[in-house]
């Protein structure tokens, strides 16, 4: 568990309740269907980091735009994939080359065999 910074587990579930403007059983729903994943304690207590109240209030913000809970996993499923697919092509951009580069065929010099051309194909 990163416990510095933005995901270190810090609030009980009534602060977080308070803090999201969300009732600590709606916290329990979201846990039970996955949505959101808090710390837990040697006493198994739930503690919420920065970043579980960021996730929280998304999950707010897209059950008030219509969706269902199911509708929100798959939102944060695929915002989520996007973040990763981001993150690799930026990965693969700052690599450097080291494959030739591929010259403009205007550029290109053709070189053709005079005994490989069948002489028929010549007409």
């Amino acid at each position: 568990m990163d416990t510095s910074g933005h995901h270190r587990a810090v609030y009980i579930i009534s602060v977080a309740a308070e803090l999201t403007g969300v009732h600590p059983q709606t916290l329990r729903v979201y846990e039970r269907k996955g949505l959101i994943a808090p710390a837990r304690t040697g006493g198994m207590s739930r503690r919420f980091s920065e970043a579980d109240l960021e996730r929280i209030r998304r999950v707010q913000e897209l059950t008030n735009e219509g969706l269902n809970l199911a509708g929100v996993a798959r939102v944060l499923e695929l915002e989520a994939e996007v973040d990763r697919l981001r993150a690799n092509l930026a990965q693969h951009e700052s690599r450097p080359t080291t494959s030739t580069a591929l010259v403009p065929l205007r550029h290109a010099r053709i070189v053709v065999d005079p005994s490989s051309v069948d002489s028929q194909t010549a007409d």
